[in-house]
């Protein structure tokens, strides 16, 4: 089975961090962030991992080689100029035109069953099945409720349940047809695109542990986190 990990972001939030090194080869615990996602997908059973880079390219693809010490198949792409999330995947069309593949972006974290995730997915007549996760955010205020000059209710610091677009996609091959070539387009892009054409998106909950890491907050959450999940 074939991934793509969009390896190529600037990681501009994280930075002094990544003004040294690219964002996908920050250290969590003893390994480094792609190495962490690459050895996942392995035992998930993906053997052909494609590494969409853009930003400190030759520093991924000096570290990783061509994946043999972690018993997978290791492809470098490299795009040119920037291309969005979803418009890398498209430089590969010629390379994944044969089976349904997992495409996920760089700075995720997660336990997720890849397997399961990939099996649902080739189970549905859908073209792109995304994966989602509910975030829950408590709310620093009560919540009062009135009628007139009276209170009725009161609701102490209610949660706020988000879903949100976790980052991990299954695509089929014809799914490529609708990405317009060199050109910046991202999933949002591309999802947006879909529903006005009509056509159908599956989606797949994430009940697993999640951690997108965007910002320095994030990135010590990780660290602390590393032991107990990875």
């Amino acid at each position: 089975m074939k991934a793509v990990i969009l390896a190529g972001g600037l990681g501009i939030r994280l930075r002094p961090f990544t003004e040294v090194i690219p964002k996908p080869l920050l250290p969590i615990g003893e390994k480094a962030v792609l190495e962490i996602q690459i050895e996942h997908l392995r035992a998930s059973g993906f053997d052909h991992i494609f590494l969409a880079t853009n930003y400190k390219s030759e520093y991924i693809e000096n570290f990783f080689g061509n994946g043999s010490k972690y018993g997978v198949k290791l492809t470098i792409s490299k795009e040119d100029k920037p291309l969005g999330t979803a418009g890398p995947v498209k430089l590969l069309q010629n390379q994944l035109n044969d089976e349904p593949f997992l495409v996920m972006n760089g700075d995720i974290l997660s336990q997720l069953s890849y397997s399961k995730f990939y099996k649902f997915a080739c189970s549905k007549e859908t073209l792109l099945t995304i994966s989602t996760k509910e975030i829950i955010t408590p709310f620093q205020f009560g919540n009062i409720y009135t009628e007139g000059d009276y209170v009725t209710g009161i609701e102490e610091k209610p949660d706020i349940r988000t879903t949100i677009l976790a980052g991990i996609y299954i695509f089929k091959p014809k799914l490529l047809d609708l990405i317009p070539a060199n050109t910046i387009y991202g999933m949002d892009n591309l999802i947006r695109d879909m529903l006005a054409r009509e056509l159908p998106i599956t989606h797949y909950t994430v009940e697993e542990y999640w951690l997108d890491i965007g910002q320095i907050k994030d990135y010590e959450k990780a660290q602390e986190m590393y032991n107990t999940h990875f």
